[in-house]
């Protein structure tokens, strides 16, 4: 049970791109999410499915003997939540932003620049795992808003005919 969550549903097992294809899972199921709760919901059981999963990576890495293993990828799904939750995703910009969401946690954290590699690099155990894809998510929420807004402005001013 616990490697099915910490994989999420063993998405993370993937042999190629784990990352990807539970960031993709994590979108999914934001999304579907997200036709029933409120977006602020989504952002609150980010953080508890953080809560929850410190303890239980703790145990996982200590039973595989590695860190921050490529098959754990309920990170992700926290990051891409994370993401949704800031974005400003609605029913007018559904698509664009399920696009500029997924693309750009995907960008920061592969990149992981400045303080997400930090992170990423010094954080030891469940904190290192989660901390990275958790500020990845706010700096890719906040990318894909900013982008959206220079689409709509371009759009308005017929930049694009």
């Amino acid at each position: 049970m616990q490697k099915l969550f910490l994989t999420l549903f063993y998405s993370g097992l993937s042999p190629k791109a784990p990352g990807t294809v539970g960031s993709l899972l994590a979108l999914f199921i934001g999304l579907f999410l997200l036709e029933y709760i409120h977006v602020s919901t989504l952002f609150l059981l980010a953080l508890l499915i953080t809560a929850f999963s410190i303890k239980h990576i703790d145990l996982y890495e200590k039973q595989i003997g590695m860190h921050d293993s490529k098959e754990i990828v309920i990170d992700e799904l926290v990051g891409m939540w994370i993401t949704l939750s800031i974005c400003g995703i609605n029913d007018s910009n559904f698509l664009i932003m399920s696009v500029l969401a997924f693309l750009n946690f995907r960008l920061f954290d592969i990149w992981k620049p400045s303080l997400i590699g930090k992170i990423d690099k010094n954080v030891k155990g469940a904190w290192g795992v989660m901390g990275d894809d958790m500020l990845a998510g706010v700096c890719a929420g906040i990318t894909s808003s900013g982008m959206y807004q220079v689409y709509l402005i371009l759009m308005k001013n017929n930049f694009f005919l």
